[in-house]
């Protein structure tokens, strides 16, 4: 058996299903990112663990319709062998027939071949004999069915079902709508999505056609060509339609669930980063001291602190040897100096973990409370073999512009006596160590230097100086916001809503959004067994909600903010104003251990597992046991993506940090830290520190386990005093005119890129005489007859003041 430790930091973790990687990644975390994140992955089967969530249980018998669609069709050409017989150019001729085959009128015709292409789509799992098998023909197929149009077609079909105004009515006069009700979409879905999903997918044996077809596929999600708007875009579509109740019959774990079209174009985090430095060098920038990604796989999960309950249990069991450890020095509240793993017990343990002895499972991820069902490992450990951690503070520390410019503030009053604004390049008359001190803190982020660029071109819009023509790259990004931006407020609350009803610690209520109603049955079940399965299946259904929605919020932000700052902020207040921080504190105000630790799975039924193999009989017994996986991956991946959209929205924005306050995050946020994986628990520190200064002195006397876990894993930030609440900008009076200046200045961003009429106080002005007066008007005719009375009227007997002209001037 390895060693737990060795398993954390060596790259040993187990894989997370078995024969879905071709590696077992490093972190944990970092296996649910690139699970997700769609954007160059090179993983042959990672899209399996996707494809297993694109189907309910309750669509397991339209498998065998779609089956059945395909044989029906296939065999009424006369054709005796089978799919995976044919050679290219039949296979070719026969997607050519089916393709004909859906312009036709009659709705159930058409549909009978969308199903037929669905089960091409799916692997043509009826000729296969295992997984891969299923696995190989669906991307295989998937290929095939681009190269020949079908996405394209599959498109206007779409669309032309997002109109149907008669299925709408039909669904809004239903009492209740169940999974019959959004057939023809979800069929329509499954295919794109398929395909999205398959062709994204790198492999180093793939021909060159298949990558010809991949960026090509790119380019037409990014850049529209048969309609004006992009594919994500159609999405957003449907999402608002749905929550305003016009179309209640959509189905949604398939819409939100199917962000792969954006993700595919616009990258992933691995492309993320790889735009990040890129940006950096077209900047001028100085590279990145460091990949966060990388350095989060070598942090080590720590230890959850205390609570006052078992404060008072460990100070009752530990008054009679106080004299052990009279005092107590800070670096001892160190939790990376507290105890060292590789030492034998008999040292005794650190006072403040003695109730938790690391469990033997710290490095992958200690989930188990002290009533835990899997028992904690006997406190003495057999000799392990010692595993080398890295040494020092993790990160590389940071700072602002405007760290820089309160240094020089208070160096100029100190030394000169007068100050000089916002100027940080003058240093004369500054001692030598503050000049080195300065261009040590000269690291300046590169979204504060477009933030800086993009003042620039304003002030020089406003003066009418040429400089105010910016050129816009045509990004996918750029493409994206451009298409999203009227419409972005109602985009952003769809998807909150979506996540507020997906939430478990939501309540059912009647004026709510019903987001089951793609896997919600005709017939509800009657018996225990189905009882339970569909609420198996209900569970599940929310949780992948959850996974998509944070999942495309957290890159939709990255994207942004690494496109323009102002288009973060823009989609960032927009968050704000839909209550998105209430609602991921009310998501994490409930028994996170229970939510991640959660089996809302049924292997057996997963897709294409249940395509090749015979259904065990299933119980009541194997549905409470659920799988073998000791931990919902998918569920610690929602509650990370979760936690980093709360950081990136309240980063640096005091007024929205003091809704953390108001909320009382705190205790929430420490509950939280009970999960002993690494990343999570870095983000869940980065909320806590930035908070830290408006909670008071006794709170963090209470809290020093706590304070010292932020000193050994969040960044440092020079000059920050964090931990004493000292800061200079946190005056509450200037909450709301930071935000609303904020916001002065995104609307003033959008007008002058996006409202190309320029019909607003905005709009530059010609002051030179000589282009004013060079101008040709075109006069009406009458004025020709009578301009002497004018130039009488407006010119001669108006009185000249030329004292006011010249104090004018």
């Amino acid at each position: 058996k390895k060693n737990p430790y060795e398993i954390a930091n060596a790259a040993q973790v187990p894989s997370l299903w078995a024969g879905a990687w071709e590696q077992p990644s490093p972190d944990m975390g970092m296996k649910m990112m690139n699970l997700v994140a769609l954007g160059g992955s090179k993983m042959p089967l990672g899209a399996a663990e996707e494809l297993r969530e694109l189907y309910s249980y309750t669509e397991e018998p339209e498998l065998s319709t779609n089956r059945r669609c395909f044989e029906e069709d296939f065999h009424a050409q006369g054709t005796s062998s089978g799919w995976l017989e044919l050679d290219g150019a039949q296979q070719k001729a026969y997607v050519m027939r089916l393709l004909d085959g859906l312009e036709v009128v009659n709705r159930d015709k058409r549909l009978k071949v969308a199903r037929a292409i669905l089960y091409l789509a799916q692997g043509v799992f009826g000729d296969c004999d295992n997984e891969g098998d299923v696995l190989h023909w669906s991307r295989h197929n998937s290929f095939l069915l681009y190269r020949l149009g079908t996405f394209t077609a599959f498109l206007e079909l779409l669309n032309m079902e997002i109109d149907n105004s008669q299925a709408c009515s039909s669904a809004l006069r239903k009492p209740a709508i169940s999974l019959a009700d959004s057939t023809e979409l979800r069929v329509l879905l499954s295919v794109m999505y398929l395909m999205v999903e398959n062709i994204r997918v790198e492999q180093e044996m793939d021909p060159p056609e298949w990558k010809t077809c991949r960026e090509t596929f790119r380019m037409e999600l990014s850049f529209p060509m048969h309609t004006e708007e992009p594919f994500a875009l159609l999405l957003f579509t449907m999402v608002t339609k749905f929550c305003s109740g016009h179309a209640p019959h959509f189905p949604m774990k398939k819409d939100p669930f199917h962000p792969g079209g954006m993700f595919f174009t616009l990258g992933g985090f691995e492309a993320l980063q790889t735009m990040k430095v890129r940006k950096r060098e077209e900047l001028g920038l100085p590279p990145l001291p460091e990949d966060s990604i990388q350095v989060m796989r070598s942090m080590r999960a720590a230890s959850p602190p205390t609570y006052s309950i078992e404060l008072v249990e460990q100070q009752q069991q530990k008054r009679g040897h106080r004299s052990r450890r009279p005092l107590m020095k800070q670096d001892s509240l160190d939790i990376y100096n507290e105890r060292d793993p590789f030492k034998n017990d008999e040292a005794g343990v650190d006072e403040e973990e003695n109730d938790d002895v690391d469990s033997g499972i710290e490095g992958e991820l200690d989930l188990m409370e002290r009533d835990a069902i899997i028992p904690a490992m006997p406190a003495q450990r057999p000799p392990i073999e010692r595993v080398s951690f890295p040494k020092g503070l993790p990160w590389a520390p940071k700072v602002r512009q405007k760290d820089i410019e309160h240094f020089l503030e208070a160096s100029r009053n100190k030394f000169i006596g007068f100050t000089l604004g916002q100027d940080t390049e003058t240093l004369i008359g500054l001692p030598r160590p503050i000049h080195e001190s300065v261009k040590t803190l000269k690291q300046v982020s590169w979204w504060l230097h477009a933030w800086h660029l993009d003042e620039a071109a304003q002030k020089a819009l406003l003066s009418g100086s040429q400089l105010g023509e910016e050129e816009v790259q045509e990004t996918p990004c750029e493409i994206l916001y451009r298409t999203m931006l009227y419409n972005l407020p109602q985009y952003m609350i769809a998807l909150l809503k979506i996540l507020l009803a997906a939430a478990p610690t939501s309540k059912a209520k009647t004026d709510s959004i019903n987001i089951l109603a793609d896997v919600l049955p005709e017939e509800m079940p009657i018996t225990v067994l189905q009882s339970m399965k569909l609420g198996i299946d209900v569970n599940r259904h929310k949780e992948i909600i959850v996974k998509s929605i944070s999942a495309l919020l957290l890159l939709l932000l990255k994207h942004f903010k690494l496109n323009h700052i102002y288009q973060f902020e823009y989609v960032s207040q927009h968050l704000v104003f839909a209550n998105c921080i209430p609602l991921i504190l009310k998501f994490f105000n409930q028994n996170i251990m229970s939510y991640i630790t959660a089996k809302n799975s049924i292997s057996v039924l997963d897709y294409p597992h249940c395509t090749v193999y015979d259904l065990p009989e299933l119980t009541a017994e194997s549905l409470e046991a659920g799988d073998n996986n000791q931990f919902c991956w998918r569920n610690l991946f929602s509650c990370i993506n979760l936690l980093r959209i709360l950081n990136k929205l309240t980063k640096w924005k005091h007024s929205r940090t003091m809704m953390l306050v108001v909320f009382k995050s705190a205790p929430i946020l420490k509950r939280a830290l009970k999960v002993k994986q690494a990343m999570m628990q870095l983000y869940v520190l980065k909320l806590l520190k930035i908070q830290t200064k408006y909670l008071g002195r006794q709170w963090r006397k209470s809290n020093m386990k706590t304070m010292s876990a932020i000193y050994q894993k969040v960044r440092h930030r020079m000059n920050d005093d964090w931990a004493y609440g000292n800061d200079i900008d946190a005056r509450p009076w200037d909450f709301q005119a930071e935000e609303c200046t904020l916001r002065a200045n995104i609307e003033a961003f959008n007008s002058r890129r996006y409202d190309k009429p320029q019909e607003s106080e905005f709009a530059p002005v010609d002051n030179c005489l000589q282009s004013v007066l060079g101008q040709r008007l075109e006069l009406p005719e009458d004025f020709h007859c009578s301009y002497e009375l004018w130039l009488e009227r407006e010119v001669f007997s108006q009185p000249i003041r030329w004292e006011e002209l010249l104090h004018y001037q």
